[in-house]
């Protein structure tokens, strides 16, 4: 199948919350965006103005939700678009570290093992989940529901966090077990790909506010 009947796949992580300013693990925990997240989402709509979307995913969580309908007041969206949300979606539980202070624990924990709980693939987490359990409940629901409708030509706009947007980079651009700690993604960027039927890359834009 060639790329010119394959929909566009287009991957944005939620703006700034009121956590991510105050520099805490969020996870599971339903924080709202901040006055700058609300702002920046809808720049980030801007960013994608050109685009038409069939179909538009979310987690299941408040801030990626928000970001969402902020992206949508400067989006040229066609109102009836469908829009769906799922927890397979949300963020990687921090479990015991949820609502801590990252660059705190920094200090406590060490480097070496601060840079394993944030950017490990699998590094376990007492009560939480590693980047790999993401993965095992992400890319299933990417395979299943979000690819065979870019198969049939639509565009897919998937908005959600962090780590669920690592899990299905890791999975899109063939990135090693190892390579992933070096991924990040950023506030303010939305990925644009072309997609194979298997769902790896083919070709692939960055914009970024």
């Amino acid at each position: 199948m060639n790329k010119e009947k394959m929909g566009k796949f287009v991957l944005a992580r939620h703006h700034e919350s009121e956590w991510n300013k105050l520099g805490k693990w969020t996870g599971m925990t339903e924080v709202h965006l901040s006055d700058d997240g609300f702002k920046g989402a809808k720049k980030m709509g801007e960013l994608i103005q050109d685009f038409h979307f069939d179909y538009i995913f979310t987690s299941s969580q408040i801030r990626a939700k928000e970001t969402l309908s902020s992206m949508m007041e400067t989006m040229s969206i066609n109102q009836d678009v469908l829009i769906e949300s799922s927890m397979n979606l949300n963020e990687r539980d921090y479990g015991i570290y949820t609502g801590k202070n990252k660059w705190e624990m920094e200090k406590i924990l060490g480097e070496e093992k601060f840079t394993n709980i944030r950017r490990g693939w699998d590094y376990p987490i007492e009560g939480g989940e590693s980047l790999k359990m993401v993965y095992e409940r992400s890319i299933p629901f990417f395979l299943t529901r979000i690819l065979p409708l870019i198969k049939e030509g639509k565009n897919v706009l998937v908005v959600c966090h962090g780590n669920s947007s690592r899990a299905m980079i890791k999975y899109i651009e063939n990135i090693s077990d190892n390579d992933i700690a070096n991924i990040e993604m950023p506030f303010g960027s939305v990925l644009i790909y072309d997609l194979d039927e298997k769902g790896h890359i083919i070709d692939k834009e960055i914009r970024q506010l």
